[in-house]
């Protein structure tokens, strides 16, 4: 095969499905074939040409990545072709920078990110960087796996850097496509559970999750809610709204902390009292190392955590993006670029 399917964007959210001609991998880089690839809400900085000189060149989008290693480039040596990867938003880490002799591989600086800046997984091939490459462990479906690769260690890590015993109280906020799982991860890691949601239309599918709690954040202010259950050792909001999370920190207990994973353009407020008096926090999290994530793969595997997934073919990747984004997917969209 000469050449590959590719969808590609620019910056005015124009999808095209194209031919594209193979080529082989730079050195220290692997090509391989995709077989199923998530649609991230990220990958509107793909669409809307964020984060790149020029918007008007087309990008292939897509950052939830499994295949099958079909060539390894120049001074490759820990993969070899025939090997079943993942790929996520981080496409490899150089080992030359600051951040990365201090062993903090998330914050690279020299770090390509897939589908944004490089050229990602909604196509039949993709090429990474092998210090990015994820092992993706037997058993798992390729479908099943790739919205674990960005959605699923987005909660796992953002639940891992707390420092919570098992019990403390831990409220999700926003139960959509991050916010199913981070219950399910919260719950598995041990922690009383409260779901955060406006409407009452995903109360009875958070219990189900492993949700103790559903608060309805249209009907009271979820807060005070909070408080009323003594207090959350720590939430995590994926809503992409700062004034929703603005409302949230009330309901942290001393020494709570409020971590922000869902990317939100309006600023998130707070009274300093409710930061002092009590010795509060607010953080960010964005993702989790190649290897965080084979660590996440298997912790998913083994505790029964799974996405819900809505499988569409790589020719209605156009469509599948425009779904996703308009917030009916019930919860992740994910190609399967096989079909």
């Amino acid at each position: 095969m000469s050449t590959y399917r590719a969808v590609e964007v620019t910056g005015d959210q124009h999808f095209a499905l194209v031919e594209r001609e193979l080529t082989a991998p730079s050195p220290g880089h692997v090509r391989l074939r995709v077989q199923a690839c998530g649609v991230c809400h990220s990958d509107a900085l793909a669409a809307n040409g964020l984060l790149r000189p020029d918007p008007s060149v087309p990008i292939v989008p897509g950052h939830e990545i499994v295949g099958v290693v079909d060539a390894v480039g120049a001074g490759v040596t820990a993969w070899r072709t025939g090997d079943r990867v993942g790929v996520g938003f981080l496409n490899g880490h150089c080992g030359e920078c600051d951040p990365c002799r201090r062993g903090d591989f998330v914050n690279c600086a020299a770090q390509p990110l897939t589908g944004t800046t490089v050229d990602g997984g909604y196509a039949e091939v993709a090429y990474a960087r092998a210090s990015g490459l994820v092992r993706v462990p037997e058993g798992v479906t390729a479908t099943d796996a790739a919205p674990l690769l960005c959605a699923g260690l987005t909660m796992y890590k953002a639940l891992q850097q707390l420092d919570t015993p098992p019990g403390a109280l831990v409220a999700v906020q926003g139960i959509g496509g991050l916010g199913h799982l981070g219950v399910q991860y919260a719950r598995k890691l041990g922690h009383r559970v409260v779901a955060i949601s406006r409407g009452t239309d995903k109360a009875e599918l958070a219990v189900e999750l492993g949700a103790e709690h559903y608060v309805d954040s249209a009907a009271e202010d979820p807060g005070v809610a909070l408080r009323t259950l003594g207090g959350a050792a720590a939430i995590i909001a994926t809503a992409a709204s700062g004034a929703s999370m603005s409302a949230l920190v009330p309901g942290l207990a001393p020494r709570g902390r409020l971590v922000v994973v869902g990317a939100g353009f309006d600023p998130i407020s707070v009274q300093p009292a409710d930061l002092i008096f009590g010795t509060r926090t607010i953080s960010g999290s964005l993702t989790g190392s190649a290897i965080e994530n084979e660590d996440n793969l298997h912790f998913s595997q083994r505790q029964g955590v799974r996405s819900m997934n809505e499988v569409r073919p790589l020719a209605e990747a156009s469509e599948a993006y425009a779904h996703m984004l308009s917030g009916r997917a019930r919860f992740r969209v994910v190609l399967d670029t096989t079909a």
